[in-house]
Parts: structure tokens; sequence; C-alpha cells
């Protein structure tokens, strides 16, 4: 019997190997902080690592793929993160960026690209497979700098995402038109073609019927049972179905994270599924960009550097000119187009899944699969020497919070989010009154500034639960929110609200617009910035007109009480102005003032 457990407990030992798992995250913890103490960035850190413990450095791994099979569990993740941000209010809001300025993007660079393949030599069908492959931007590297750089919440960062997504998107009828354009592929019957993207609807369908009637009654299920364990479990349930659910249907993994991640954008259990998947995502896409390196085959770079070096200057700087060309046709600035540029001027990973496809229809032989895997995984090296160069001739203005205090275990009956120019006035009369108030922003610059003057700000991010948690949010007796960013504004209200649902929240608001955001996020009160000093203005103004000060009283109050009444019809809708309309309680002189019109009354 002992003899029979000794031998189980060996075979036991055997059969799960802790040496790789040990060497990869020792890679990973050598390298990483490495590379970022130099200024070089946690991506490429990461790449190298995979290249010094891949085949062609230490040799202490044979086969990345299967690393690089797992690991895009990572990009799985990453974008059902993403896809909790995205509410579908929100992504509809952005149809314009992804279908306008993402399409316009993909497809000048599709047409640029392919002439790549066909300058080479290259027959028209593997032209075009090279080119496509190339336009899709890896997603991983992208998101991994847009958050490393704070700019995924400001428009220029949603701008990305959103082609990002397009060119997610864009991957199925890539992989449609790749399996017509291999040798025969014209046999394929449109009763199979039909049938394939009958099946894709279904999935897309069922996932969304799924998100809507199941999942937010199964976390509240869940809820109950308080059993945290459960919870985390149940939320990669959900990412990892949603996906799997997604690639049987012959679409993308990653599209069906980031769809699993909408339906549940608008839940109540957001804030908490975001917190149990963010650890194994940042765990995974490390993991996924430590494959990568591994994956880069030095043989084949030797064999065909000259090839390689020719197409990944050509492709990088053929995709930057479309990229650049598109940004200042879509009104944005010239720093702005630039900095997109080099962001998205890499190949990405969804070009492993279409040369893959490519090959095994017969487009490209797989020598060919080598050589176009390895001018990507080249490309992806060069991006954040690229970005450090980037910030180096066209430096952002960047500061330190490494001694500054940072928010811990902070209470105060008041917690104020944000001390700039509207933070400080609002502090003023609450100072007077003896109130007490805990201070927190991201602005280092000012968070110094402030000490001359007497003011302890204490450094902290807004957005961040545990940040709020240390600042005694759940202590406080009042949360106000003065940030001048809008969408960091309504990440924080949302935020607050969830968690803290009965803590008073007045927020600032930047126009009319971000106010009736406020107002849907559930804040207790807002206030446009320039609304109360613009009434302050006009006051003045009639008052030196000489109009009498009655009259003056009676035009400011009238001007609040329409100026309500058309933010009250927009909030609901214009239901409420239909109604008022209908029943004939506003005047018909009146009756323009009901019309809601697209920027009207910021």
């Amino acid at each position: 019997m002992a003899a029979e457990t000794a031998h189980a407990a060996e075979a036991a030992a055997h059969g799960f190997d802790l040496l790789p798992i040990v060497i990869l995250l020792g890679a990973a913890v050598v390298a990483v902080p490495l590379f970022k103490r130099l200024g070089l960035g946690s991506v490429l850190g990461y790449l190298a690592a995979g290249l010094a413990i891949g085949p062609f450095g230490l040799a202490l791994f044979s086969d990345a793929q299967t690393i690089l099979h797992v690991a895009e569990l990572g990009v799985v993740m990453f974008l059902f993160i993403i896809g909790l941000e995205m509410q579908p209010s929100r992504l509809w809001a952005m149809r314009g960026e992804i279908f306008g300025l993402g399409a316009a993007q993909v497809g000048g660079a599709i047409a640029l690209l392919i002439c790549v393949g066909l300058a080479l030599g290259y027959p028209v069908a593997a032209s075009f497979v090279a080119g496509t492959g190339f336009v899709l931007t890896s997603t991983a590297i992208v998101m991994q700098m847009l958050d490393e750089r704070r700019e995924m919440g400001q428009p220029k960062g949603r701008r990305i995402i959103a082609i990002l997504l397009l060119e997610d998107l864009a991957i199925v009828p890539l992989l449609a038109l790749t399996a017509f354009l291999a040798p025969g592929g014209e046999a394929v019957s449109m009763t199979d073609r039909l049938v394939a993207v009958a099946i894709g609807l279904g999935a897309i369908t069922g996932l969304i019927l799924a998100g809507r009637y199941l999942l937010d009654p199964m976390f509240r299920l869940l809820g109950r049972a308080k059993a945290r364990e459960v919870m985390t479990a149940a939320a990669l349930l959900v990412v990892l179905g949603a996906a799997l659910a997604m690639q049987l249907a012959g679409l993308s993994m990653a599209m069906g994270a980031f769809l699993a991640g909408v339906l549940l954008s608008e839940s109540s259990f957001r804030h908490q599924l975001e917190a149990d998947v963010e650890p194994f995502r940042g765990v995974l896409l490390g993991l996924f960009f430590l494959g990568v390196g591994m994956a880069l085959d030095l043989n084949i770079v030797a064999a065909n550097a000259g090839l390689i070096a020719i197409s990944v200057t050509a492709y990088m700087t053929l995709k930057i000119i479309v990229i650049y060309i598109v940004a200042r046709l879509f009104k944005s600035g010239h720093a702005e187009a630039v900095e997109r540029a080099v962001l998205m001027a890499q190949g990405g990973e969804f070009a492993f899944v279409l040369y893959a496809a490519a090959a095994g229809v017969g487009i490209i032989d797989a020598e060919s699969n080598a050589t176009l895997t390895a001018i990507i995984i080249v490309s992806m090296v060069l991006t954040p020497i690229m970005i450090i160069l980037h910030d180096r001739f066209m430096p952002r203005v960047e500061d330190t919070a490494e001694d500054l205090d940072v928010a811990d275990n902070l209470s105060a009956s008041i917690l104020m989010i944000g001390f700039g120019r509207f933070g400080q006035i609002v502090s003023q009369p609450l100072f007077a009154n003896g109130c007490s108030i805990s201070l927190i922003d991201t602005d280092t610059i000012a968070i110094r500034e402030s000490l001359a003057f007497g003011f302890k700000i204490y450094y902290g991010d807004g957005t961040r639960l545990d940040i709020l948690h240390a600042a005694g949010a759940q202590k406080a007796r009042m949360i106000i929110v003065a940030t001048d960013d809008r969408e960091t504004t309504l990440k924080i209200v949302e935020l607050v609200k969830a968690e803290f649902p009965h803590t008073p929240l007045l927020a600032r608001a930047f126009d009319r617009e971000h106010a009736i955001e406020l107002v849907h996020a559930n804040a207790d009160y807002m206030v446009r910035e320039t609304f109360e000093s613009a009434l302050v203005m006009a006051e003045e103004a009639l008052r030196r007109l000489e109009v009498d000060e009655e009259a003056i009283g009676d035009i400011m109050e009238e001007t609040r009480r329409r100026d309500q009444e058309r933010f009250d019809i927009e909030i609901c809708g214009g239901v409420y102005a239909s109604r008022h309309l209908i029943q004939g309680n506003v005047p018909v002189e009146d009756r323009d003032q009901y019309i809601v019109k697209p920027g009207r009354g910021r």
C-alpha cells in the first residue's frame, strides 16, 4: 500500500511539471522591471525575456506556439475588460468612429499595403493576404501602451480603441475572403457560405440574449451566496464561455469576450467582475508577449534578412502614412495623428490566424507563412522602440508621484476628488464652515504647488475602487467630484454610485450633454462648470444696460426655468416634451424652446 502511494505521488509529480511555470515567471520578474527602469517599457521587456528563454536563446522552451495559444486568453480577457467600459449607449455613440474612422483606416491601409507584395513579385492572392494581415494592428500591444500612458479614457485613446474594434470585426470577412481566394475556393457553394454566415449571426444573437436575460440574474444569485471564489469562477466562465462560443461559430474569441463585456457593462456587478478578471488578464497578457518573443525564429530571420528588412520597412512606413492621413482627414491634430501612427504601425496577433488560414488553403506555403510571421513579430518588437523615439523627439509633459503622499486611510466628512480651479473655489465655503475635507488628485504639479498655499492634497486616482476606500469614501458624509476630464468624471460617478449608493454625490459637468450623462449615472447633484458664471455675466450686462433690478430678477428666474425645462426634456429623450406639446401646455411662441437640437444649450 505504501509502495502504491509513493508510486502515485511520483507519477503526480512527473505529471505536473512546475519548472516551465517557474522559468516563465522568473523571466518576466527579472526582465520587465529592468526594461521599465531603463525606460524601454514592459512590452519590450516581455519580448526580450521570451527571446532569451526561447528556442533561439537559452532553449529552455522548444514550442512557443503552445504557449501562444494559451496566452491568447490574455488578449481575450483584455477585450472583456474593455467591453465592461463600453456601455451600449457609449458604443452607439462611437459608431461614427468605429465604422467611419476605423473603416477608412483599414480600407486605405489594405489598398496600399497590397502593393508591397505586388512590387516584390508575389501573386495577387498572396499579396492580399500578406498586406491585410499587417493591417490588423496588435490589440495587445496598443492597449498595453495606452494603459501605461494613461490615455485609454481620453478622446484620442477612444478613437484608437474604435479602430481596433473595427479591425477585430474585420477578421471575419477577411477569413471568408481568404477561403474564396484559395485555389478552388470559387467552388465553395453559396449554400455553404450562407450557412457559415447564419451560424456566426446565430452565435452572436445567442450571446446577446444570454447576456440580456441570464447573466445579471446569475450573478445576483451568486452574490447572495457571498462566496467570493465562486464569483471569480463565474466571471472566468462568462469570459471563456463567450470566447469559446464565438470560436466554435468560426468567429474571433476576442470578439466574443468583448461582446460579453459590453453585455455586462450596465450590470451592478461590473466593477466586481473587472476586479476578479484583472489579475488573470495581466498575467496571461504578459505570457502572450513572452510567447511572441519565443516565436521569433532567428534562423528564418537570418535566411531572409533582406526580404524581412524591406518588408517591415515598407509595411510600417506605408501604414504610418495611411494612419496619419486618415487621422488628419478626420480632424485630429498633428501630434495626435503622429502618436496614433506610431502606436498602430505594427502588425498584430490576428495576422497569425489569417496567415495560418491562408497556408491551410494553399495561398502561401509554409516558408512564406514563417517569413510573414517573422515580419509581424519584428514589427511588434520595433513598436516599443518607436514609442521611445517618439516620446524623445515629441515629448509628452509628464511628472512622477514618487515623492508625494498617497491617499491611505483618510477620514473626513467630505471627500473631494480633483482640486483644480473648480475644486478650489468649491472648497472655500466648506472650509469656512469648518468642514473637514480629504483632497485627492492625480495632477502632480498642482499637488506640489498647492503646498505653498497650505493645502494638503493626496495623490490618488478616483477611478480606482481601492483608492476610493483608502481615501475614506466609505466613511464620508458626502463625495464631490470636481475633476476636469468628462470621461474620468463619469467613470468616478458610476463607480461611486455602484459601491457607495447611499453617499450623496455632487459632480462637476463639462457641458449640457455631460450633465445628462451624469444624471443617468445617478449623480445626486451636478452643475455645468460655466453655467452659473455665464448667468452672472448676463445679469451684470443687464445691470449696466440700466435695466430695472426687479426686471433683472424676473429675467434671470425665467432663464433658469426655461433651461431646466429643456434639460428635463433632453434627459427623458423627448417624452416630456411631446406630452406637454400635445396637451397644449406650452404657448405657441415658446414651442421652439422645447425642440431639442444637437449642440444647443451647451
